[in-house]
């Protein structure tokens, strides 16, 4: 007798949907960049001495920056493609490398230049807009982030794709406020040890999405075929 598991039929045809599947990779590629937790150290030692009221607002000015950054550049994104005369291909790859840098850096538990120069933490702190700059640029909505926008952007058919984008960079956003609004507590909680490991985990997916980016470009450019990649 064969037994048949309803509800793991159920899951894997879930699984196999396009909005799943996609849903799942703009939500992955979006928030593992934007790495709110990444970003705790720098956050407490921008608001050192400051009261709970104070730091709330700044996380709140930074997720909102975030948010507003990402979805310009998701709403803007065709047309700065047709602006500057950019194809899909070109920027799959381009964006694969710059993913490819910050992971590596994250596989090390540290911050990517490209999201914290040095310096940033110190100067920030005695800034009142810090919250903007350099939390929510770039620390947050960093170069890394928004080339995963644009190339998501490029890959919309359908409606519901973009839709699931905004979706996405919306769910981050507020992700990213409540992680950093909490920043004592979720530090008492992972400790430096947990943040370290949590940060590694999502630099080894990021590297994993930077060479799908690469793979990408490359198929749309016509140097892979997706035969050679069934095959392999």
């Amino acid at each position: 007798m064969i037994l048949v598991n309803p509800a793991a039929g159920v899951l894997h045809e879930l699984q196999a949907t396009p909005y799943v599947r996609f849903s799942v990779l703009a939500v992955s590629s979006i928030f593992f960049l934007v790495d709110p937790f990444a970003a705790i150290p720098s956050f407490l030692a921008i608001t050192a001495g400051a009261d709970k009221q104070r730091r709330s607002r700044i996380a709140r000015k930074g997720a909102l920056t975030c948010f507003v950054v990402l979805t310009s550049f998701a709403l803007a994104g065709r047309a700065i493609f047709r602006m500057f005369g950019i194809t899909l291909p070109a920027f799959e790859i381009a964006g694969g490398l710059i993913l490819l840098l910050i992971g590596l850096d994250m596989l090390e538990a540290k911050r990517s230049a490209t999201q914290e120069a040095t310096g940033d933490t110190e100067e920030a702190a005695h800034k009142e807009d810090a919250g903007i700059v350099p939390l929510g640029i770039p620390m947050l909505a960093g170069p890394g982030a928004i080339s995963s926008v644009m190339v998501l952007v490029g890959q919309v058919t359908v409606a519901w794709q973009m839709m699931a984008i905004l979706g996405c960079i919306a769910v981050t956003a507020w992700v990213s406020f409540m992680v950093l609004s909490g920043a004592e507590q979720v530090r008492r909680v992972l400790g430096e040890t947990g943040i370290r490991i949590l940060v590694r985990i999502m630099g080894l997916l990021l590297v994993a999405l930077a060479m799908q980016f690469f793979v990408n470009g490359l198929t749309d450019l016509g140097l892979i075929t997706r035969s050679t990649l069934i095959n392999q």
